[in-house]
């Protein structure tokens, strides 16, 4: 198989690139690597773009490797003929493979298997060759064997069908012909397990959608509903079409004794073999492309959670709410380190909400906090209200903000959690956690699995380790994209960098505290098993914003520096101004000499030479300040302070298949259903919105007994 050739043809680039991809994946090179620096060799691609071609490649070979193993398999048992293996090479999917494969498969007892073993297996052939003079009523009887257990004509007959109706089942262009049958006309159906008990799967107690519309949510919904005990699901396919197929395919109606065996023969294939299986493999299909789709949600919607712009140069003060147990609180500077922690009581009665109010107004003068950070679980609600009528005493401006506290728990409780807090009380990690995710979400996030960040739908639902490889490549992307301070990452956060593993991480940590601050990213190459390999990848994606060489806190590649200075002379800036590393004007300069003209003249190409381009007129950039900065608040409003026709500004929280839900400062976020987005169709959400989104949405309706409230942005 030609791989490049089939990947080139499937992400529609030249061969060329497709070859490259390939060399660079098994030379060893990183994702976020290829993507950022060898952009000639593929034409520009994203990050996300070859994280899909290296699953396809990783695919493709597994269906090549599978291919081998069937052909040898069945080499072993003398049955490979040269129509057989061509069909083996001419599969494109594994389930083609699997079919072609399936009658020479092992099998369990059988009715098949045990007619076999009692000597039917000639009278089914006789059945089968359907010869016009041919009857196996008249034949039967010589099969008669009671040792055997064939103790009638009718045993005889019947053990014939059961071999003739595994025959039909196995059959791999029968099966083809089922299988696209029943995307086409079959449905997904679901009715109560009891109607009289109400549940949220209510909607699915008596509900029935095409195969080839229902949407990914949905087969996840009725999966769960099934799977919790609410729910009775299955293929529904009228057996009209499914039968004139088999019996077009096994009857060629020239003796009409064999014609009615084998068409019985057929229907018994169907109902017992054949239909059982294609539901089973329907409905893992559905699932399998629903799961991969709400994947991808989740990774967006991970991805935009990440990529929230940081809180810059404020002292933040982080609540981590509770009932029982008080309000755990932690005040960070503006480098993330602890000033002081507190409990607090602000549910316990007045006598304690007045002390905790004492205790909340003391930090915030004492540190100068410029923002509350507000955890946005249990007692949530209660702590946001307690925070907005804290902050009207005070003479100066202090807002709060309430962020996703999902992982603060899991962060906590953590071994990381435990090295980087030793001194601090496993419930006042929660608050430093929730405190850091407002300075810089990125930083604190990755320190958590990202399954527990919980911005998906369904994701205990999903196939665990692929979910886990899925959004691992979003962390991946984002910390590279944005950058590492070599200095004053975590282990955690260096763990997501380019090429490097925990072992070197630990010895970079081990370094800095041994040596003190990196003055260079040459100087890494000083830590131990970080050889050159490594270097080459992680090295453009670590910033040192303490060398004397500006380009180190850029990301531009140590294999171009040569070219960035000499692309300064080119377009000549004076040795001044390149000591005082300002190159605002660089684009423009850059364009007055031609822009193709300088990569000649450097020997490189349009890509990289636009991507120094970028970094020198821009140093220490941030793609994070980019997007819509997090929306602050002062004041806190009730679900009963809601009103239909209300216009109101919102964060989206999440953004799922059928619809997006904003936080409108009430604790219980709305829901924005697909049709409320916008005027025009779309088909999916994250077509128009994504989190983090500062939106104007206006009230549809409000139930607070049922806490819910539905909001539209077409007004």
């Amino acid at each position: 198989m030609d791989y490049s050739q089939i990947l080139a043809q499937q992400f529609q680039i030249k061969e060329e690139y497709a070859k490259n991809i390939i060399e660079l994946l098994d030379g060893g090179n990183t994702i976020p690597f290829i993507a950022r620096y060898r952009k000639e060799m593929h034409g520009s691609m994203d990050d996300q773009l070859i994280r899909e071609f290296s699953e396809k490649l990783e695919y493709l070979r597994g269906l090549d490797k599978r291919r081998e193993e069937i052909k040898n398999l069945i080499a072993a048992q003398d049955k490979l003929t040269d129509e057989i293996s061509a069909s083996i090479e001419k599969a494109q999917t594994l389930s083609e493979l699997e079919d072609i494969y399936r009658p020479y498969k092992p099998k369990r007892k059988t009715r098949a298997s045990v007619a076999k073993e009692r000597g039917l297996e000639p009278l089914a052939l006789l059945i089968l060759k359907q010869e016009r003079n041919a009857d196996p009523y008249k034949e039967a009887p010589d099969y008669v064997d009671e040792e055997k257990q064939v103790n009638t004509v009718e045993d005889a007959i019947q053990g014939a069908m059961d071999i003739i109706a595994e025959q039909i089942s196995d059959s791999a262009e029968i099966r083809k012909l089922l299988r696209n049958t029943a995307h086409q006309y079959g449905s997904i159906s679901s009715v109560a397990v009891d109607p009289d008990k109400d549940s949220v799967y209510s909607v699915y107690y008596d509900y029935k959608e095409n195969v080839k519309t229902i949407a990914g949510h949905r087969v996840l919904a009725v999966n769960r509903g099934e799977k919790e005990g609410f729910l009775k699901v299955s293929l529904s396919l009228d057996s009209e079409k499914p039968l004139s197929i088999i019996h077009r395919a096994v009857d060629r109606r020239v003796n009409p004794l064999c014609s009615d065996l084998l068409i019985a023969a057929g229907d018994d294939a169907y109902s017992r073999l054949i239909f059982p299986s294609l539901e089973r493999e329907i409905r893992s299909e559905l699932t399998e492309t629903a799961a991969e789709n709400a994947m991808k949600v989740f990774a967006v919607n991970l991805k935009q959670l990440l990529m929230q712009p940081p809180v810059k140069g404020k002292t933040v003060l982080g609540l981590d709410p509770g009932y029982r147990t008080g309000c755990k609180v932690a005040v960070v500077d503006d480098t993330g380190k602890v000033l002081d922690t507190a409990v607090i009581y602000p549910t316990h009665g007045e006598r304690k909400a007045e002390e905790s109010k004492r205790t909340l107004l003391r930090l915030i003068n004492k540190h100068h906090v410029d923002i509350i950070s507000i955890g946005n679980g249990t007692a949530s609600k209660e702590t946001e209200m307690f925070t907005a009528d804290t902050i009207r005493e005070l003479d100066r401006p202090v807002y709060y903000m309430v962020v996703s506290e999902a992982g603060a728990s899991v962060y906590s409780a953590s071994k990381l959690a435990a090295a980087e807090l030793p001194e601090l009380d496993l419930t006042l990690r929660s608050a430093v956690s929730i405190a850091r995710r407002l300075q810089d979400p990125l930083a604190e996030l990755v320190k958590i699995e990202p399954k527990a960040i919980g911005v998906g739908q369904y994701q205990h639902d999903m196939p665990q380790k692929r979910l886990g490889e899925t959004l691992d490549g979003v962390v991946e992307d984002c910390v590279n994209s944005v950058g590492a301070d070599l200095n004053t990452a975590s282990p955690a956060l260096l763990l997501r960098v380019s090429g490097l593993n925990s072992t070197v991480c630990k010895n970079i940590v081990a370094y800095r505290e041994e040596n003190g601050a990196f003055h260079s990213r040459a100087e890494l190459k000083k830590v131990p098993k970080l050889g050159p390999k490594a270097f080459e990848q992680c090295a453009g994606f670590l910033r040192v914003p303490e060398s004397r060489n500006s380009l180190d806190n850029t990301g531009v590649h140590p294999e171009s520096y040569k070219s960035a200075k000499e692309l300064l002379n080119l377009v000549e800036y004076t040795d001044k101004e390149i000591k005082n590393a300002k190159f605002a004007d660089l684009p423009a300069r850059v364009k007055a000499k031609g822009t193709k003209t300088l990569a000649e003249q450097l020997g490189i190409g349009l890509p990289t030479l636009d991507d120094i381009v970028k970094e020198l007129s821009k140093p220490g950039r941030d793609p994070r300040d980019e997007m819509p900065a997090p929306m602050l608040r002062t004041d806190v409003l009730d679900i009963k302070d809601l009103k239909e026709g209300m216009e109101l500004k919102g964060t989206v929280r999440n953004v799922i298949d059928f619809g997006a839900f904003v936080d409108i400062g009430v604790h219980q976020d709305g829901l924005v259903h697909i049709s409320q987005i916008c005027d025009k169709y779309i088909k999916h959400p994250s077509e128009v919105l994504k989190v983090g989104d500062v939106v104007n949405v206006k009230i549809l309706s409000v139930d607070p007994e049922k806490n819910r409230i539905s909001l539209t942005m077409r007004f």
